[in-house]
C-alpha cells in the first residue's frame, strides 16, 4: 500500500491572470507541476511540468474544471471569488494574483461584497474596477505561492 502524499500542483485560472510567469518560476524551483487552464489556447512555456488545458468557451468551463480538480494538494490561483469559494470546499490553498490568500474565514464576506457590487452596478451605480496591478502585488504574489508550497511540502 503507497502513503506517499497525492503530489502538489498548482491550478491557474489561465484567461486574465498576471503573473503567470510568476507561477512558472515558483513552480520549478519547487519542481511543482502547473495546469494553466482557459478558454482559449495561448503560449505556455515547453517544460515537463507545465501543462495547458483549454476547455469550451461554455460559461464557467474553466471554473468547473478547475473547481473538478482541486484538492487538498493544491494550490489555486485566481481573482473568482465564487471559483476561489468552490476550491476551498474541496480544501485547496487558493490565492490571488495580488498574493491575497482566500480563506474560509474570509470568503463569506468577500462574497457578501461581490454580490453588493453587482447590485450597484445592475442598478446604474459608478463603480470602479479593481486597483491596477503593481510591483507590490507581483512581490507579494511570489512570497505568498512560495511560502503556500514550502507549507504543503511539510505535511
Amino acid at each position: 500500500m503507497n502513503d506517499a502524499p497525492a503530489p502538489i500542483r498548482i491550478l491557474v485560472d489561465g484567461d486574465a491572470c498576471p503573473v503567470k510567469d510568476e507561477i512558472y518560476k515558483v513552480a520549478w524551483r519547487h519542481e511543482v507541476p502547473v495546469v494553466v487552464v482557459s478558454n482559449a489556447p495561448f503560449r505556455v512555456p515547453i517544460h515537463p511540468l507545465v501543462r495547458r488545458v483549454v476547455v469550451s468557451d461554455g460559461f464557467d468551463a474553466a471554473d468547473d474544471w478547475i473547481a473538478g480538480e482541486a484538492s487538498p494538494r493544491s494550490v489555486v490561483v485566481t481573482a473568482d471569488i465564487l471559483l476561489a469559494d468552490r476550491c476551498l470546499k474541496a480544501g485547496a490553498q487558493v490565492l490571488s494574483s495580488t498574493g491575497k490568500p482566500f480563506t474560509t474565514n474570509s470568503i463569506g464576506s468577500q462574497i457578501a461584497t461581490r454580490a453588493i457590487m453587482a447590485d450597484l452596478r445592475a442598478g446604474g451605480d459608478i463603480i470602479g474596477g479593481p486597483a491596477p496591478f503593481t510591483k507590490a502585488d507581483r512581490s507579494r504574489f511570489l512570497s505568498a505561492l512560495d511560502a503556500v508550497l514550502v507549507r504543503l511540502k511539510r505535511h
